[in-house]
């Protein structure tokens, strides 16, 4: 397979061009320089939202193409009208996030979508995700186009910083605050999860939108955070404590906490969806203890230092609140 990787030198990114790589496949990724993508790729530049920035991709061709964009929709369609017919299909990583909220639990592919539109400039997350989905399934055709819906993205390479923050906190030890309870469910996917998947289902020609997370229930909050205690020695203490305790505290879900979201509505939008059709399509998804020792063998070959998104804040509570909490 002739692959080009638009953007394939960060997070998901990364983890679909090294997982094409040691399949044999003949890879080139298109960036902006700004970091070098695994060995064995061949190298375009190019700055999507620049003019001329497309220049690069004047001439070759390939079986697929993945694009893992998530801003303004133009960039997807400019791109994806610069590569049809010399491109077989187009995969593009989009996320849950196009559904409109609030969404019951278990909703699965079919429901009610927010606004989007190729042409749009950016607008927000939702709508932009929503927008390349229509750019690329309405340049390439919906039967030559794999829309990947990815849940919660948690692994190796996470440039976010929810997992790095509690793998980081717990390597740090003593009493840590653990939002309850401890048997919630959570849903995410390992990106290298969502690399085997979606290169194997572009592959065999899937097309049209897949929710790709694992089952809700395939592991717990519990789950999560013992398995970043005793991956980073064993030194925190987890002080599980009354979901309520901590909105009454004023601490904020899934930045202060991150993963962690009190049973509601936003719970029900984030953690149940309905990923059928994905495992149906061969979806396998790791056990927690791999995806968290994983990010932790990664954490540590950096010097424990992530690298953080600039476009996205630092998550994560501060240690005198958490103190504070703590002592009450």
């Amino acid at each position: 397979m002739k692959l080009l990787m638009l953007g394939g030198t960060e997070f998901v990114g990364r983890a679909l061009t090294e997982e094409a790589l040691d399949r044999g496949w003949d890879v080139t990724v298109f960036h902006r320089g700004h970091h070098a993508p695994p060995p064995g790729a061949a190298r375009l530049h190019g700055d999507r939202t620049a003019p001329g920035g497309l220049d690069a991709l004047a001439a070759g061709e390939w079986d697929l193409v993945v694009d893992t964009w998530g801003g303004a929709p133009t960039a997807v369609r400019d791109a994806a009208r610069r590569l049809r017919g010399r491109a077989g299909r187009y995969t593009y990583i989009s996320s849950r996030s196009v559904y409109s909220y609030p969404a019951p639990f278990g909703l699965a592919e079919d429901g009610p979508l927010v606004e989007g539109s190729p042409d749009a400039g950016s607008v927000a997350y939702a709508e932009d995700k929503r927008g390349g989905e229509l750019a690329a399934a309405g340049t390439f055709g919906e039967d030559a186009s794999l829309l990947v819906r990815a849940g919660l993205i948690l692994g190796p390479y996470e440039n976010v910083g929810r997992l790095p923050w509690w793998l980081t906190r717990m390597a740090q030890g003593g009493p840590v605050l653990a939002p309850g309870p401890r048997d919630l469910p959570v849903q995410y996917v390992d990106v290298r999860d969502l690399a085997g998947w979606t290169l194997d289902a572009a592959a065999a020609g899937l097309s049209g939108p897949y929710n790709l997370a694992c089952p809700n229930g395939h592991a717990t909050l519990g789950d999560l955070l013992q398995a970043c205690a005793e991956v980073t020695g064993g030194r925190a203490e987890l002080r599980w404590t009354d979901p309520q305790r901590v909105l009454d505290a004023g601490v904020q879900p899934w930045t202060e906490l991150p993963v962690w979201l009190p049973r509601g509505e936003l719970y029900d939008f984030m953690y149940g969806g309905d990923v059928t059709r994905a495992v149906g399509a061969g979806l396998k998804c790791r056990p927690v203890e791999e995806t968290v020792a994983g990010t932790w063998a990664w954490l540590t070959e950096l010097g424990g230092a992530a690298p953080q998104r600039a476009d996205r804040p630092r998550p994560g509570l501060d240690a005198e609140r958490e103190a504070a909490l703590l002592a009450r």
